[in-house]
This record gives structure tokens, sequence and C-alpha cells, in this order.
């Protein structure tokens, strides 16, 4: 992972924490990491933080639908 993208990264987290305010910032990394594990391996780069984005977006808002 190169530093622009921990940089992009780290803005997806503190969004979704922000959007998400009572989810904790553990399950948010969580959900980031998670969804950025399943992209690893891409070989274009681009568009993974939004890709990313999305797929935790997901997941967290999965996890608060009950809240």
């Amino acid at each position: 992972m190169v530093d622009s993208e921990v940089r992009a990264l780290d803005e997806v987290r503190h969004r979704l924490e922000k959007r998400y305010p009572t989810t904790s910032p553990e399950n948010v990394e969580l959900a980031v990491a998670v969804a950025y594990e399943s992209l690893r391996n891409a070989r274009i780069r681009e568009f993974i933080p939004v890709l990313v984005e999305r797929e935790a977006k997901d997941r967290l808002a999965h996890l608060n639908w009950g809240a």
C-alpha cells in the first residue's frame, strides 16, 4: 500500500466515523480493513478508496440497521 492510499483510507475511516457516530471506531476500522482486503491485490489502484468506502458503508449500515 502506497502513502497516498494510506492517507485516502484514513480519510475514508474519518468520514465513516462521523457518519456512524454510534459505531465504535474499532468497528469502523474493521469494516474499512475488511473492505480493503477484498481489493488488496487489484491491479488498478485509483478507485480503491472509493470502492472501500462504499463496501465499508454498506457493512456499517447493515450493522446499524437494528440500532
